[in-house]
C-alpha cells in the first residue's frame, strides 16, 4: 500500500511539474517580476517555511525581482523576509497599501517608498450599524495600529493602541480590519453585502476576517506600480497566492498560479495551479523558473 501511495504521489507531481512548464517553459533566463503571497505559499499556516522553500526562494530572488506580497502588515511582514534571507528586493505589505524597498546599506535594512492611505471614517460608521459587536483596528502609514479593546492580533506584528471606534473613524488608515468572532465567513459576506459600504476596497479571508484598504488598491496595484518603475515587460510577471485577497495579483500577472490549497474560485482566476503549500507547490514554480 505505501509503494502504491508513493509512486500515485510521485506521479501527481510529475503531472503538476508538466502542467506548470506549459505556462511557465517560456519564461526561464527572462528578467522577470515575482509577485509571492505569504501566508499559504511561502510559509504554512502555522508560519513555517521549508528548507527548499528557503534554498529555491533565495536563488530566484538571485535571478528576479522577487516581491513578498501580502496582506500582513509592515511589522509582520519583515520578519518573514528575515527568514527567507532576502537581503534586497521589495515586499508589498497591508495588501498593496504599503510598498518596502529592502537594501542592507539602509537603516533597518529598508525603507517605505509608497503608501497608500484613505479616511475610514464613513465605512466605519456604515459597519457599526449592521456589526455592533465587531472588532475593530486601523493600520497606519507608518506601521503602528490602533484597535477597539480587546482585539490583538499577531498579524499586526506590534501591540495595537486600544482606542474606542469614534476615535478610529477620525485616523488617517493604509488598511483597516474588522473581525466578527461569532460569524462563518459567508454570514460576514452576507453582512457585508448588506451594509452597502462603498469607497473602499476589501477583501474577506478565510474566517470572518475583512481587510479594507483605498479605493483601486490591491497587491496588484502596488505590483504594477513596481513594474512600472522598473521597466519590466507585462509578459514577465509571474503571482502565485491561495486567497481571495490574492485574485487580483493572479489575474494581474502575465501568468497567475493558485495554490492546491486554495478555494476554487481562486482557482478559477488562475492561469494554472500547482500543489499545495504542505507539498511546497511554490518550489515547483520557482524551480520552472531557473535561467
Amino acid at each position: 500500500m505505501t509503494g502504491t501511495s508513493t509512486s500515485t504521489s510521485i506521479t501527481d507531481r510529475e503531472a503538476t511539474r508538466d502542467r506548470l512548464r506549459e505556462h511557465l517553459a517560456g519564461l526561464a533566463g527572462q528578467q522577470l517580476l515575482i509577485g509571492l503571497d505569504v501566508d499559504g505559499t511561502l510559509v504554512d499556516h502555522d508560519g513555517a517555511m521549508t528548507p527548499q522553500m528557503h534554498r529555491v526562494l533565495q536563488r530566484a530572488a538571485e535571478e528576479h525581482t522577487v516581491v513578498i506580497a501580502t496582506g500582513r502588515s509592515l511589522g509582520a511582514t519583515l520578519p518573514i523576509v528575515e527568514t527567507a534571507g532576502i537581503t534586497r528586493g521589495y515586499a508589498v505589505c497591508s495588501n498593496g497599501a504599503v510598498t518596502l524597498e529592502m537594501d542592507p546599506e539602509l537603516p533597518g535594512g529598508h525603507r517605505i517608498i509608497d503608501t497608500r492611505a484613505f479616511q475610514p471614517g464613513h465605512a466605519l460608521r456604515t459597519l457599526r450599524e449592521v456589526a455592533p459587536d465587531a472588532h475593530y483596528a486601523v493600520e497606519m502609514s507608518d506601521g503602528t495600529f490602533r484597535s477597539t479593546p480587546g482585539f490583538q492580533d499577531a498579524s499586526f506584528g506590534v501591540q495595537a493602541i486600544e482606542s474606542d471606534l469614534d476615535e478610529l473613524m477620525e485616523l488617517e488608515a493604509v488598511r483597516v480590519v474588522v473581525h466578527v468572532p461569532d460569524l462563518s465567513p459567508q454570514e460576514f459576506s452576507k453582512v457585508i453585502a448588506e451594509s452597502g459600504v462603498h469607497g473602499v476596497e476589501y477583501s474577506i479571508g478565510w474566517t470572518a476576517w475583512l481587510d479594507m484598504a483605498a479605493p483601486g488598491i490591491s497587491k496588484a496595484s502596488a505590483l504594477e506600480v513596481l513594474r512600472g518603475r522598473l521597466g519590466i515587460d507585462q509578459a514577465h510577471t509571474v503571482a502565485v497566492g491561495d486567497g481571495f485577497n490574492d485574485v487580483e495579483m493572479l489575474t494581474w500577472a502575465g501568468v497567475g498560479v493558485a495554490m492546491g490549497q486554495a478555494p476554487q474560485g481562486v482557482k478559477d482566476v488562475a492561469d494554472t495551479v500547482t500543489d499545495s503549500i504542505y507539498e511546497d507547490g511554490t518550489v515547483l514554480v520557482l524551480e520552472q523558473l531557473r535561467g
